[in-house]
């Protein structure tokens, strides 16, 4: 019988100083995502977005954060168009329905908690 556990990617996070913008590259014509954290108390992840690509509108039953970490998403939520730019963050209220589309190439985090 082995004493070995699956091992954990976040793992080799932890303890660091990490450029987020670094971690997730834009691909072409790609939306590219990586799981940073994934506990069942909540999600964080990372995407790149190739322009012109997006996530068509959808609902989430918790609410979520969205982080731009480099260039420009146009993010609508509830029919309310917005820009969000580096450095820039929008939270996106549970059931509402939310886009997001990449008019240049963007990268962001999402950052999901979840309720009880």
């Amino acid at each position: 019988m082995s004493s070995e556990t699956t091992p954990n990617p976040a793992r080799n996070l932890m303890s660091q100083a990490l450029p987020m913008a670094g971690m997730v590259g834009v691909q072409p014509g790609a939306v590219v995502s990586r799981t940073v954290i994934s506990k069942p108390a909540g999600t964080v992840t990372l995407f790149a977005f190739d322009q012109g690509q997006g996530l068509s509108t959808h609902s989430a039953p918790y609410d979520a954060m969205v982080w731009i970490l480099e260039g420009e998403a146009e993010i609508t939520i509830d029919g309310k168009a917005l820009l969000a730019k580096t450095g820039d963050m929008v939270i996106m209220p549970a059931n509402l329905p939310h886009a997001l589309n990449a008019a240049q190439p963007f990268k962001m985090a999402l950052v999901m908690i979840k309720e009880k």
